[in-house]
């Protein structure tokens, strides 16, 4: 009996183009290379768009050392086929194709994440991991994604989003618009992921430097007001109607620091709070679970399961919340969509095997392919008769 073919896409014109190949190489491919049932097939995208494979494209190395771009002047660019599924072909004097069973997303960012990439797999009519294409939107969008959550009851700190070109032809105004938040305030890239171009701000200059650094990778852009007391927790949850969550998850951070993307992937915890105990996370620096009161916790994993089905997340997601501690009081941050190496640490804890956690998210997205072709999607009239 053949294996599943399941490609694992990867890479991708994005801020966090190197994440992405680190989520597809080690959460992915190498564990489902340990399966019986699926075959994996790397497919990358390289920066400028260009998508090939090669079993060569599963080796860290060829990335770490800097020889991919060397690599691919001797490929040539897959060709796609969408439509009764989706095939890759490659180019040669023979040339080969395969037909995907699956598609397994691991493009953190733009033109992946950000429901472009699940749009095209939709179009091509074939099986594929994680949230589908609204819900990425939504996720991917923070000023859309609190507006949403919002609608559904869920709390969020006070927030005034705009564009940026708003910002470029009218600074003024826009900072008029401000005005009604309170200092200290979080300055954010609407669409970006990995904490990337994220500013505090605590006065007028920096927030407006803060917003021309904002502008600089987004054309959109939220400004919100920050939680008191805070402690950051994240939960990373899996499912479709009937979601689960892993522990809720607290960093470690120093003191007045936030969760950037320096913090999330370049300190390794080594600069966390000194003489703290943590848990091992994603790079060691997690309280694993998180250390808060009963109540608390558990009402920090229903409002993450109540933000995913909010905003129709599905397969996979994982939904990050503020907590004022002194106020009991826990508010929706924003939905990641994709979470960098799938959070992996977090449901091995949870009694979750790499293994197992890619094997399920690839059966969770079989199962909604099967209930989506159930579906009637043509209707037959005689409006064309009359022409």
């Amino acid at each position: 009996m053949s294996k599943t073919k399941v490609a694992v896409v990867f890479g991708s014109r994005s801020t966090e183009h190197d994440i992405s190949i680190i989520t597809a190489i080690a959460s992915v491919i190498k564990p489902l290379e340990l399966s019986a049932t699926y075959e994996p097939i790397p497919i990358y995208i390289d920066k400028q768009g260009r998508w090939y494979s090669h079993p060569k494209l599963k080796d860290i190395a060829l990335y770490t050392t800097g020889q991919i771009d060397k690599f691919l002047t001797k490929q040539k660019p897959l060709a796609l086929q969408i439509g009764d599924g989706l095939k890759i072909f490659w180019p040669s004097l023979k040339p080969k194709s395969v037909k995907l069973d699956v598609v397994f997303p691991a493009t953190h960012g733009t033109h992946g994440e950000d429901g472009e990439l699940m749009g095209l797999l939709e179009m091509a009519n074939v099986a594929y991991v994680g949230c589908n294409m609204p819900s990425s939107v939504i996720a991917m969008d923070k000023a859309l994604a609190k507006i949403v959550a919002g609608h559904a009851g869920i709390t969020t700190s006070k927030f005034v989003w705009f564009y940026s070109r708003d910002f470029i032809s009218d600074n003024q105004e826009v900072l008029a618009n401000l005005s009604v938040l309170t200092y200290p305030l979080f300055v954010k890239p609407v669409h970006l992921g990995s904490s990337i171009a994220i500013s505090r701000v605590v006065n007028a200059k920096e927030l407006l430097n803060a917003i021309e650094v904002a502008a600089h990778y987004d054309d959109k852009i939220i400004v919100e007001e920050a939680v008191k007391n805070l402690i950051e927790v994240t939960v990373p949850i899996i499912g479709n109607e009937e979601p689960k969550a892993a522990f809720v998850e607290q960093p470690v951070l120093r003191s007045g620091s936030m969760f950037d993307f320096d913090s999330k992937y370049l300190r390794q915890g080594k600069k966390g709070q000194a003489g703290a105990k943590t848990a091992t996370g994603a790079q060691g620096y997690s309280k694993l679970p998180a250390e808060l009161p009963k109540d608390l916790y558990e009402k920090a994993e229903q409002t993450a399961i109540n933000t995913y089905k909010a905003i129709g997340c599905s397969g996979i997601a994982r939904v990050d919340l503020l907590i004022d501690s002194k106020a009991k009081k826990v508010y929706f941050n924003e939905v990641n969509p994709l979470p960098g190496s799938l959070y992996a640490h977090n449901w091995k804890k949870s009694g979750m095997s790499n293994l197992k956690l890619v094997e399920t998210l690839i059966e969770l997205a079989q199962d909604r392919f099967k209930r989506k072709q159930q579906l009637t999607t043509s209707f037959k009239t005689t409006y064309l008769a009359q022409y």
